[in-house]
């Protein structure tokens, strides 16, 4: 068996396996979920030790197996430096996750089955390379999200979960519709990712390639989301369990913006540079309009879900402007996108650990109130210093992962489209919304719940400390992190440009 579909299927077989066994023990449901989430990170790193740029248009490790062959649609996976660091951070949030919940007593068997078949799926998209398997894994990606949040969710949790499903299921029918459209247009008809690539169906033809382009885009940016298909975005992350805000910002978030780079983008050429000022206007507007809303909010973890429309606008800002083709720009436009690549990974990191420390306040207070704490850095200063690491992170501080997928966002788009700096506003409203946020709870004499509040425990240190080492290991030592995504994000540029 191909290494890449080991750690794809490995969870999903688990999965089942503790789903359909009712001997195993609550206790020993949480392991499993931790050591499969452990073994997939080693996986990946094996992957990683071995891997070499295997040139445009082409795949490491890949796998082709026919599959459908009436509509030329085969099990086709591999990896390349765009979808290689997502592998990597998808693992990683899951391990953080599984660590966070080993006390989690509420059908741990159900919760931890749920889990590995998300993490299956999850991997499954960033490797896929075929348009049916990718969709296959994205829409299971929804399903198991809703059962997330509807099951171990609180508040309005079935409310939101269905909100979120009823949005993200209409978004995937979108991008369907999208996928047979270039499938139609193909000549051979077929939806292998690297075939339309080559081919680029639609281009000369604008009309066409334009409506399949709005169907793809569509689908892709409520998943992402962008203005304005983020309205599920605040409840669901608000009524679900930290472990589920955690993976639905660190990696379901992120299936939207690489569908850009992996599907959009290289396959209709032609329609992106055609509507690359759309697609850079609604990335400003994402980016301001979310940290604005952002900084109104007095419930932290509605505050957290603001600032991921304002980072995912970012990454579609940084995208759009790939598209603006000037000469002498291709070197800008790569810097775009290796910055946007690099989003995709600090913001899974970063926003994970947010969610994570959100869901202490929960689990120890009851509510993501910020006005019902104060002084919060007296009783729980392992919790106020990760929490501020956190916030410079997210805020794009020099020396974490922030500022370099930032720098690289705004050198390469404003070297191309110097209106995109307007989005650099946003970055000073997170500063302050952050900063006050800090402020509120951590400052002063400790009063409210912040009396008795009880400092991270050694199982929430070793969930959330690593994901913020790694945002600061790719702050100090980017290189080791970018030699992958360079050589991907140069070839991206070629194939928009042709």
């Amino acid at each position: 068996m191909n290494m890449l579909s080991l750690i794809v299927f490995l969870p999903l077989v688990v999965a089942a396996v503790v789903a359909a066994v009712p001997a195993i023990r609550p206790a020993a449901a949480r392991w499993i979920w931790v050591i499969v989430s452990a073994v997939e990170l080693i996986l990946i790193g094996i992957v990683w030790a071995g891997y070499e740029n295997p040139g445009p248009n082409r795949l490491a490790f890949d796998e082709q197996i026919p599959w459908i062959p009436g509509v030329n649609s085969s099990y086709h996976i591999g990896v390349d430096g765009l979808s290689l660091p997502l592998l990597a951070m998808t693992a990683v949030v899951f391990l953080a996750a599984a660590i966070y919940a080993l006390t989690n007593s509420q059908r741990a068997r159900a919760h931890s089955a749920l889990f590995l078949f998300l993490e299956g799926v999850s991997l499954g998209v960033f490797i896929s390379a075929d348009l049916i398997v990718f969709f296959v894994f994205f829409d299971l990606s929804i399903v198991g999200m809703y059962f997330v949040i509807a099951g171990w969710g609180h508040g309005n949790a079935a409310r939101s979960a269905l909100r979120f499903f009823l949005y993200t299921f209409l978004g995937s029918l979108a991008l369907l519709l999208g996928f047979i459209g270039l499938y139609v247009f193909s000549d051979p008809h077929t939806f292998d990712i690297l075939e339309l690539v080559a081919a680029a169906p639609l281009k000369g033809n604008p009309v066409a390639g334009g409506l399949v382009l709005a169907a793809i885009v569509v689908g892709l940016a409520v998943k992402t989301p962008t203005v304005p298909f983020h309205t599920w975005l605040p409840p669901a992350h608000t009524d679900a369990p930290a472990t589920g805000s955690a993976v639905l910002a660190g990696v379901l978030l992120k299936m939207g913006t690489y569908g850009f780079v992996r599907i959009a983008m290289p396959i209709l050429p032609d329609a992106w540079r055609s509507w690359a000022w759309v697609i850079i206007i609604v990335g400003i507007i994402s980016v301001l309009y979310g940290a604005f809303v952002a900084l109104a909010q007095t419930n932290l973890k509605r505050m957290i879900a603001y600032t991921s429309v304002n980072h995912m606008g970012y990454i579609v800002l940084a995208l759009g402007a790939v598209g603006l083709v000037i000469d002498d720009s291709a070197q800008a436009r790569s810097v775009a996108v290796t910055g946007a690549v690099v989003q995709m990974v600090s913001h899974g990191l970063i926003t994970a650990a947010l969610f994570l420390l959100a869901g202490v306040m929960q689990s120890r207070a009851g509510t993501y109130d910020m006005g019902s704490y104060g002084g919060l850095a007296a009783p729980a200063p392992r919790y106020a210093a990760l929490f501020a690491i956190a916030s410079f992170a997210s805020l794009g501080l020099p020396g974490l992962s922030g500022f370099i997928a930032e720098f690289q966002i705004f050198a390469g788009s404003i070297a191309v489209a110097p209106i995109t700096a307007i989005a650099l506003l946003g970055i000073l409203i997170t500063a302050a919304l952050f900063l006050r946020a800090l402020q509120r709870v951590f400052t002063g004499p400790t009063h409210g719940h912040s009396t008795g509040f009880s400092d991270l425990n050694g199982r929430e240190l070793w969930s959330i400390g690593p994901l913020l080492a790694l945002s600061l290991l790719i702050g100090v030592v980017p290189q080791t992190f970018l030699y992958v995504i360079e050589p991907a994000s140069a070839a991206l540029v070629t194939l928009v440009g042709r």
